[in-house]
């Protein structure tokens, strides 16, 4: 799929933006804090309907807006839809509504249109897929658990239908569970009251093991042959996924596999996992209700990198971070195709201002083959004239794009 127009009212910066998209390559320049990366940011937040940058939604509402009695920040993209169902047209609108409460503060309410049509989040997520990269999200890779976590939810959300609901399904399940067994812990009463909330925890739960497992194993497949080309056939990444359920069977008393070991999870069937993970937690209750809290699922999973069997979070230098991450989001772009039969628009921040000479030269020919991509520089002369010739520049100064005929 394509972007062919967006529009932006009362955005970060933007009071008002409109713009035709180009169909393949878009090179945003200008310098730092000028709105470049909140276009992007805009475009990604039409695919997730969350952003990478703010903590809440709030912050995404332009600030002069922000202090009327009634605020209305609008994202509107016009994209053409071109998988297996045929070339359409298609219009997506998020509209965040920020008005009084009548109590002297204010609430904030989010509409999705998808083709003029009201939808769920849940029901509209993976109409319009994105795939963006960001200077700062190396901390997938050198992070805590939670985001590696939260980058394979955004995924599987834009290309697994009904991965998003499970996901919220199984999120309030845990918080009742969780509610249930620190009332255990503090007073006591019957355990098997949790045989409920762990048949709910263990359907939604399996569901997100499932689709984790095949999508860590297809990411790794497509991540590893990019990153050895470019490493300079030198490296070999692995991506390692860890469930905290794992249905892998541990003989007792074994301790468990090194990190290294590859582990073959790709022959469990949903309902064997949902099995598993039931007897599981039957098995667990007992030291649950002492604790007070779920100590297994997919809340806890985690997910490791490694080049050469080296273990890139704890260990990599920064330019071999970058180039893993790079090459695991190119690689999330050909996944999600191949899942889809859409190719997702591709937004890159800054991508080539820590690469060197070579690495440079194959991302963009990398580039060339996608659909749509959207990138971002201060420096323009970090790009092959080549590269530029097949693309379209324009600037962005103080919240204002300029295209070379305006």
């Amino acid at each position: 799929m394509y972007l062919t127009h967006l529009s932006l009212t009362n955005f970060r910066a933007f009071t008002r933006l409109d713009m035709e998209v180009p169909r393949r390559t878009l090179m945003l320049v200008g310098d730092n804090a000028q709105g470049k990366t909140s276009i992007l940011e805009a475009i990604y937040y039409l695919a997730t309907y969350t952003s990478f940058h703010a903590r809440n939604d709030r912050q995404l509402i332009n600030f002069l807006a922000s202090r009327e009695p009634l605020a209305v920040t609008r994202l509107v993209a016009d994209y053409q839809s071109s998988g297996a169902a045929g070339n359409k047209p298609h219009r997506l609108e998020i509209r965040l509504i920020q008005e009084s409460s009548g109590n002297g503060g204010n609430r904030l309410r989010k509409e999705i249109l998808l083709d003029g049509v009201k939808r769920t989040m849940h029901e509209a997520m993976g109409a319009f897929t994105a795939v963006i990269f960001l200077p700062q999200m190396t901390r997938i890779v050198e992070g805590g658990p939670e985001e590696r976590r939260r980058y394979l939810n955004l995924s599987l959300a834009q290309t697994v239908p009904g991965y998003s609901q499970a996901l919220s399904e199984y999120m309030q399940v845990l918080t009742q569970r969780n509610a249930l067994l620190k009332q255990l812990a503090e007073r006591g009463g019957d355990p098997d009251q949790l045989v409920y909330w762990d048949t709910l925890l263990a359907d939604r739960g399996a569901r997100i093991i499932y689709e984790r497992i095949a999508a860590v194993q297809e990411l790794e497949q497509l991540a590893a042959r990019i990153h050895h080309q470019l490493t300079g056939s030198q490296e070999i990444l692995r991506l390692v996924y860890q469930p905290a359920y794992d249905p892998v069977p541990q003989p007792e008393g074994q301790y468990a596999l090194p990190i290294q070991a590859p582990v073959n999870r790709s022959g469990f069937s949903q309902e064997r996992i949902r099995q598993g993970f039931l007897q599981r937690l039957a098995e667990m209750r007992r030291e649950e209700v002492a604790r007070g809290v779920t100590t297994i699922g997919p809340h806890r999973d985690e997910m490791r990198l490694l080049s050469n069997g080296i273990d890139l979070g704890d260990f990599g230098s920064r330019g071999q971070v970058r180039t893993a991450l790079l090459a695991l989001k190119l690689a999330e772009v050909t996944w999600i195709k191949n899942r889809t039969g859409d190719w997702p628009v591709l937004l890159l921040d800054e991508i080539l201002a820590e690469l060197d000479m070579q690495r440079r030269a194959d991302l963009q020919r990398y580039l060339l083959d996608y659909e749509q991509t959207m990138l971002t520089t201060t420096d323009l002369s970090l790009f092959e004239s080549n590269f530029i010739e097949q693309g379209s520049v324009w600037q962005v100064e103080q919240g204002f794009v300029r295209t070379p005929t305006s």
